[in-house]
């Protein structure tokens, strides 16, 4: 009695799956590199506030336009930094999606369990 291999006719090769995993690590570091070094603005207010992010998602810079807010009402300044953050947010949620999602699409990147997406990324 012959046994079959059940990965087919030529096996399955272990050095080959490391190779591919190896390489796919290295991409996506390339990338993870690629996305701290880059910056994205968030502007709101036609220009009364800015905030910059880089690609991960970190907070590196706001600016306020000198002399457009009343010092002794800061609530509308702190709804535009809001928002201009969430502007600045969603640009590097889509810049690390371009870079990132094909990567982890290969890493099984369908629906997750619990229903999120696996190219969602956590931050």
């Amino acid at each position: 009695m012959t046994e079959q291999n059940p990965f087919g006719e030529g096996g399955f090769d272990m050095n080959s799956l490391l190779q591919q995993a190896q390489e796919m690590q290295q991409q996506m570091m390339d990338a993870q590199a690629e996305l701290a070094d880059a910056t994205v603005t968030g502007t709101v207010g036609d220009g009364l506030v800015s905030v910059t992010l880089n690609g991960t998602g970190e907070l590196v810079g706001v600016s306020i336009k000198r002399g457009s807010f009343d010092p002794d009402d800061t609530e509308d300044l702190e709804d535009l930094i809001v928002a201009a953050y969430r502007d600045a947010k969603g640009q590097a949620d889509a810049m690390a999606s371009e870079k990132l999602g094909p990567l982890a699409g290969g890493l099984g990147g369908g629906e997750m369990p619990g229903g999120g997406a696996g190219g969602q990324l956590g931050f």
